[in-house]
This record gives C-alpha cells, sequence and structure tokens, in this order.
C-alpha cells in the first residue's frame, strides 16, 4: 500500500512542472530580445526586454527581472509577478499557478525600435 501511495504521489505532479527552464536559461533566452505573444488575461504583447532589466513596448514599460527559476515582470507600480516559463526554441509558455497562462515567439533583439 505505502508503494502505491508514493508512486500516486509522483503521477500527481503537474505534467508542465518537469519541463520549466532555470533562470539561467531564461535569462540567456530572453535577454536582449523581444516577445511577441498573447496571455489570457491581457490578450496580446510585444516587448523588448532590455539586458538591463527594463521591459519596452509600443505604449508603455516596466521591469523585468529573474527570481530563482521565475520570469517576474513589473508594470507601473504594480507589484512584480513571476511566471515559470517553458522554452522551446524560440517558443515560450508562460506557466503560473494553474498551468499556462501564455504564450510567445522569442524574436532578436529589438526589432520594432522600442
Amino acid at each position: 500500500m505505502r508503494w502505491f501511495l508514493l508512486a500516486l504521489g509522483v503521477f500527481a505532479q503537474p505534467a508542465f512542472a518537469t519541463d520549466l527552464a532555470n533562470g539561467a536559461d531564461i535569462r540567456a533566452a530572453i535577454a536582449g530580445n523581444t516577445v511577441k505573444g498573447s496571455m489570457q488575461a491581457s490578450g496580446a504583447y510585444s516587448e523588448f526586454y532590455s539586458p538591463d532589466g527594463a521591459i519596452k513596448a509600443a505604449d508603455y514599460s516596466g521591469t523585468w527581472s529573474v527570481q530563482g527559476d521565475k520570469f517576474c515582470f513589473a508594470y507601473g507600480g504594480d507589484p512584480a509577478s513571476c511566471w515559470g516559463v517553458q522554452i522551446s526554441g524560440n517558443q515560450v509558455v508562460w506557466v503560473g499557478d494553474g498551468g499556462e497562462e501564455g504564450v510567445g515567439t522569442i524574436v532578436p533583439g529589438n526589432p520594432n525600435g522600442f
């Protein structure tokens, strides 16, 4: 019975948890690049993540950081919100507590000139 409970605990883990990038991989993929995509809660976005921690977009700005193995965003005076990140080639999936919260494509540099 104990073996069954241990196995059940292993299989009960969310599948996405093992696919998350670590902090170094997140920084390497995103710093100095633009991500274009869509978030479930707020819709389409295109943001340049400057290596100095600034977020630049068409009509807003903010800051970003990597804290542990999460990518954190802060806009205006709002507190930072942090997300796990799945990275596959130039594709990213933003993962929150409930699972996938958004997707994006990494585009080299700042092609929009933000």
